[in-house]
């Protein structure tokens, strides 16, 4: 899976962790980094090189939230067992995709999130601010990446339409297929240092990684010449480490990414309508027809793009309807657990009489 790191701090270690353990867990357990997962078992790597572990049982009735991810920090004992989860720096999340509401985990303990487009039909900027709002929300700032590049006749008019979407936002123009894409992004890959690629399905995310870890560690497709998109290769969530020094978490391209618990995010990203909204009225005002709606008044005014408040509209009631639907499945599984402990009650009780 990886060679075996010579320090802690290849694989990301930093005083943030460090100060998290006593000095009887620094003397009595072993850090390891998780690579991958799946399901219950973990590719982990630490001062030792590669190991599987395997969830503890009583993990298994924790929210996603509380469980391993890919990026995260686990402490082990000395038989290999997994002790505690330690504190992130940052956490990557979504709704996952299907009827089902819940949250699904991208990644922990990122540095950089490097959104990649590609400069062709797939680029969009709703789109596109979707995954800002996301490395926003967690902490982290983002790095716009324009894949395609040698595809595409118009690379500067896709820059600058993408440089409007956050002042001071790095959007770095690459061909993942040569050398030098690698050199683009290299100040933020130092050793120790941790980047993830998110983008929708057939960006060149994949080639990207084939680049940056000059290997061919995922598969790739070929473009359809119908509609410039690229087949959807990686499968799965991995970490790597790179010949530069830090390390890449690659993540499945993303059909639709629906955003879980994201307000924040949403907020720094749309800071212009935000700053306007704290004028309006109500607190809680939806910018849709209320009294008193500063954003409403400043639109008529022409302050905002027109697409750029739409979108904003838009997350903002997608997040209202997540936060409604999470806490509606919460309650659900809050009045199931009662029901299970009141059956385990009455059966201790009548198994008693006997």
């Amino acid at each position: 899976m990886t060679d075996t790191p010579a320090t802690l701090a290849d694989l990301g270690w930093t005083h943030f962790f460090q100060q998290q353990l006593s000095l009887e867990e620094w003397e009595a357990t072993t850090p390891v980094r998780v690579f991958g997962l799946n399901r219950h078992l973990f590719e982990t790597v630490g001062l030792s090189g590669p190991r599987q572990v395997i969830l503890p049982v009583g993990w298994h009735g924790l929210t996603a939230e509380q469980l391993p991810t890919v990026g995260d920090w686990l402490l082990l004992n000395a038989d290999g067992e997994v002790v505690r989860l330690l504190e992130r720096t940052s956490l990557f999340k979504r709704m996952a995709s299907g009827r089902e509401s819940k949250v699904q985990l991208i990644g922990a303990n990122i540095d950089t999130l490097f959104v990649v487009t590609s400069c062709n039909q797939d680029f969009n900027l709703s789109r596109i601010e979707r995954y800002l709002a996301l490395a926003l929300d967690g902490g982290v700032d983002p790095v716009l990446v324009l894949t395609k590049i040698d595809l595409s006749d118009e690379v500067e008019r896709f820059r600058a339409e993408a440089e409007t979407l956050r002042p001071g936002m790095a959007v770095v123009a690459v061909n993942s297929k040569i050398e030098s894409a690698a050199e683009a992004l290299k100040s933020w890959c130092g050793r120790g240092q941790t980047v993830a690629l998110v983008g929708s399905s057939g960006v060149g995310k994949s080639t990207l990684v084939n680049t940056l870890l000059a290997d061919a560690v995922q598969e790739t497709g070929e473009i359809r010449d119908l509609d410039d998109k690229g087949r959807h290769t990686t499968t799965a969530r991995s970490l790597h480490l790179l010949p530069i020094g830090g390390l890449l978490l690659d993540s499945p391209g993303i059909r639709e990414l629906q955003l879980g618990g994201c307000e924040e995010g949403v907020a720094a990203l749309f800071d212009e309508i935000e700053t306007v909204a704290r004028e309006c009225r109500f607190s809680d005002c939806r910018h849709q027809g209320e009294t008193g709606c500063a954003v409403e008044a400043a639109d008529a005014r022409g302050e905002f793009d027109p697409r750029r408040l739409a979108n904003y509209l838009k997350l903002r009631s997608e997040q209202d309807r997540t936060a409604e639907t999470l806490e509606q499945k919460r309650r659900k599984e809050k009045s199931f657990s009662k029901v299970v402990k009141r059956a385990k009650k009455h059966r201790n009780e009548n198994c008693g009489e006997y």
